[in-house]
């Protein structure tokens, strides 16, 4: 099974003048603004660099509920961020960290447990297995 998704991007003007507009195929994002001001600047609209951090966060979620399932337990909640990390390096600009932050409840795990299954998600969820960048770990189960 093969499946393909698009977002797509617009851009006019310069680097630092310039702006642009990203949409995706669902209509999540449609037209939504982003810009060097954005991205480097700290200014209202969105950049590469969150959108990826979304959809690692996500797609480390879901590879986590299945593989809690194989192991016969159900999240009751489970929340994940991914700080994408950014910075200049002699070639440029480069990624070059991604952290993972997971809050579970999952009744019946313990910390040990919720860590081994959460290592194998984040070495196994598709989006993972994309970067170079070093990509780490927290995990915290809650009461």
């Amino acid at each position: 099974m093969k499946i393909k998704r698009k977002g797509s991007a617009v851009w006019q003007g310069g680097i630092k003048d310039g702006k642009g507009a990203i949409s995706t195929e669902s209509g999540a994002l449609s037209s939504y603004p982003y810009g060097f001001s954005s991205r480097f600047e700290g200014q209202k609209g969105s950049n590469p660099e969150e959108l990826i951090g979304a959809a690692h966060a996500s797609c480390f979620t879901m590879a986590l509920s299945l593989i809690l399932g194989e192991a016969g337990l159900t999240a009751e909640q489970m929340e994940t961020s991914a700080e994408v990390t950014l910075e200049q390096v002699e070639e440029g600009y480069a990624i070059t960290a991604i952290h993972l932050t997971l809050k579970a409840k999952i009744p019946g795990a313990d910390t040990a447990k919720l860590e081994e299954l959460a290592a194998k998600a984040k070495s196994g969820c598709p989006v993972s297995k994309l970067f170079k960048a070093e990509i780490t770990l927290d995990v915290t189960l809650l009461d």
